[in-house]
């Protein structure tokens, strides 16, 4: 058989690149922490403490991490050696330098963030402070269910780590299922802004698309999306913008225009993402060849009278 008919499959990490069985601890059980832990059991690590603050994270720690005590920040890291930080992207720095300046930082502490926003260079207080600083950023969206350990296979992670650090990251991310890949510190911004427009938005759509569905009288909008959608997002991650249909990358002006006017008079609340949608789709398609430049005039033309009436009409009705 040919070889390049098929990818190299990923060599597993050597016996002397694979962590050491790790006592594992969780700063932060919202959604992601938890899960991330008992895959690490799984894997063999041992967790062995959790802080949580709301009732819903104390639910959701005994349930994922049965028997794990639920204990102070500062006592997780006197007893893990490798702490899970999955706290809230604009928590993270303070915690840190809170950590830090309190002493709990112990040298050669594995420091796990979960951040997709930052890479390493925010633990730098505990850098300073002798832990060894990892970002590890699972691309996948969590329930805060034991679901969510099964959907860590095969997900990819978002790794920054130190040069000397990066086989101990990657070997950490195949030990949870997933599949490692680098990013730079200083495209990490940028990395997670395109899983947010892909990811967070397009839960937007979904629930306003069904809202408008249940308003034209569909009675099972889910099951009336789910194929449409499914095979949307195929073709959109097989052909990129190749995969464009529906009345904008035709140019069907009067269409678009009628779904406007439907809009502002059952839902005007969803009238300036459409618009915003609309505009964006129509400048990819007339980029790649797909909309007629002829036709695209009178749909711009459209999209941008609508914008106006949108940005200067009354608000009482939102």
């Amino acid at each position: 058989m040919n070889a390049s008919a098929a990818p190299e499959p990923r060599p597993e990490p050597r016996p002397e690149d694979r962590p050491a069985r790790l006592t594992v601890g969780v700063v932060g059980a919202g959604r992601v922490g938890p899960a991330l832990a008992a895959s690490l059991q799984l894997a063999g690590h041992r967790p062995v403490a959790v802080s949580a603050v709301s009732d819903r994270s104390r639910r959701r720690a005994a349930e994922l991490l049965p028997d794990v005590p639920v204990v102070e920040p500062a006592r997780v890291l006197a007893l893990a050696d490798l702490v899970l930080l999955t706290v809230p992207d604009d928590a993270l720095p303070g915690l840190v330098e809170g950590l830090a300046d309190t002493g709990a930082v112990r040298p050669g502490q594995l420091l796990v963030h979960t951040s997709g926003r930052y890479g390493v260079r925010v633990l730098d207080p505990a850098r300073r402070a002798g832990a060894l600083p990892l970002a590890l950023h699972p691309a996948m969206t969590f329930t805060g269910t034991a679901v969510d350990v099964q959907r860590l296979a095969g997900c990819s992670f978002g790794v920054t780590a130190p040069e000397e650090l990066r086989l101990a990251a990657e070997a950490l991310v195949i030990e949870m299922g997933g599949e490692p890949e680098w990013i730079a510190e200083d495209a990490r911004p940028l990395y997670h802004a395109a899983l947010a427009l892909g990811a967070n938005h397009l839960v937007t759509l979904v629930a306003q698309s069904m809202e408008l569905l249940r308003k034209a009288g569909v009675a099972a909008p889910d099951r009336m999306l789910g194929p449409l959608l499914g095979a949307a997002l195929d073709n959109a991650l097989r052909s990129g913008d190749a995969a464009l249909t529906g009345p904008v990358a035709r140019g069907d002006a009067g269409t678009v225009a009628a779904h406007v006017a439907e809009l502002r008079k059952h839902a005007p609340g969803t009238v300036a993402g459409y618009l915003a949608m609309a505009r964006t789709t129509a400048d990819r398609a007339l980029a790649h060849g797909l909309l007629k430049p002829e036709l695209a005039e009178d749909l711009l033309g459209v999209l941008a009278a609508d914008s106006t009436t949108a940005a200067d009409g009354p608000r009482g009705e939102e």
